[in-house]
């Protein structure tokens, strides 16, 4: 069964001031078809951030590749 990875760049404002920006991260995802808001969620999850306002991720690309175990993902077994 084929598993699936977004590869994007990402801006995470914090609700207490400040940012974070990532380029060329990488989550696992349930399907092909993951939107930037469940991949927003997802980048999030498996930072453990806490207090994020606004994620905005662009440059998606959704591959076929290995699941690697992001928190939060499809693979998390903390996942119900």
């Amino acid at each position: 069964m084929p598993q699936y990875r977004a590869v994007f760049d990402a801006e995470v404002t914090f609700a207490n001031d400040g940012a974070l920006q990532a380029q060329g991260f990488r989550v696992d995802l349930p399907g092909p078809d993951a939107t930037d808001e469940e991949i927003g969620r997802l980048f999030v999850t498996s930072l453990d951030l806490l207090m994020a306002a606004t994620v905005e991720v662009r440059n998606v690309r959704i591959i076929e590749e290995a699941h690697k175990g992001t928190r939060g993902g499809p693979s998390d077994p903390r996942r119900t």
